[in-house]
């Protein structure tokens, strides 16, 4: 079962700050009249019974404690930056399994949590943007992919090379891939240097693996996306393209990979830039 950690997120910053304000506008006034009383009537000669009466609940106490925290996190979440985790080997090799990123939240335009609705235009995605979105046939899951296909284009993709509406991708060989940890599988694949758009990135092919091959007409709002792991990635040829409300947001930073097959830490991928 997939939590919906937004959801939780939002529900539970809504109940503590909620908790704090009754706290704040209705029992705290209540708790001061009722020392006051106290004090009128002389029945409380010590500090010690005010303190006590005037003192909130252990459970508001903790609401005041966490709400602020929460607020922070759902806040940079929601609109600036949200972590995710590489649970597989679809974008070898730019990404690898155990990879942890940061992803860009507001570039493509400011969206309201759990409801996903866009409020604010920032910015459209551009060809070779490595984006996260949730899964057209199941929201609740989150991808990554590269964008390769922007709305109206016709992509092609025959003989492990994609096409541009008619135009090949240029690719440069690379030499011969040798995986670690994780991604050892995918030692003696063909590694290769890709230009969509702006961007020069690699990518892994096997020549003699079998693929799905053939044409697809992005629509309005949509945009095809493949991994750079081209012969071992469930994507856009095989499940169509990704709606744009379904967009997350831009990856753009390795900041931690913990991969147990390669012996933990890579210090190496620890702060690398995501092309």
């Amino acid at each position: 079962m997939n939590l919906d950690f937004p959801a939780i997120l939002v529900a539970a910053t809504l109940f503590t700050g909620f908790a704090w304000a009754i706290d704040a506008l209705v029992l705290t006034p209540q708790r001061r009249r009722k020392a006051d009383a106290l004090v009128q009537r002389g029945a409380a000669p010590d500090s010690n019974q005010i303190t006590t009466t005037l003192k909130e609940s252990a459970f508001v106490e903790y609401c005041k404690s966490f709400f602020p925290v929460l607020l922070a996190v759902l806040l940079l979440r929601s609109f600036l930056v949200e972590p995710f985790r590489i649970p597989s080997n679809s974008m070898m090799p730019t990404l690898l399994t155990g990879d942890f990123i940061l992803v860009n939240k507001y570039v493509y335009g400011i969206r309201l949590p759990v409801l996903n609705n866009k409020v604010v235009e920032i910015g459209e995605p551009e060809r070779g943007d490595v984006v996260v979105f949730r899964y057209p046939r199941d929201p609740s899951v989150d991808y990554i992919k590269r964008i390769v296909g922007l709305p109206g284009d016709k992509v092609g993709y025959y003989n492990k090379t994609v096409y541009i509406n008619g135009d090949p991708v240029g690719q440069v060989p690379a030499g011969v891939y040798i995986g670690v940890g994780s991604g050892i599988a995918m030692s003696g694949a063909s590694e290769r240097q890709e230009q969509l758009g702006e961007v020069l990135h690699d990518i892994l092919v096997m020549p003699h693996a079998p693929g799905v091959e053939g044409e697809y007409v992005v629509g309005e709002d949509e945009y095809f996306v493949m991994g750079d792991n081209r012969d071992n990635s469930n994507d856009s040829r095989y499940w169509g393209p990704v709606p744009e409300s379904n967009l997350v947001g831009k990856a753009f930073r390795i900041w931690m990979n913990w991969d147990s097959a390669n012996g933990g830490i890579d210090w190496n991928r620890i702060g690398m830039k995501i092309q």
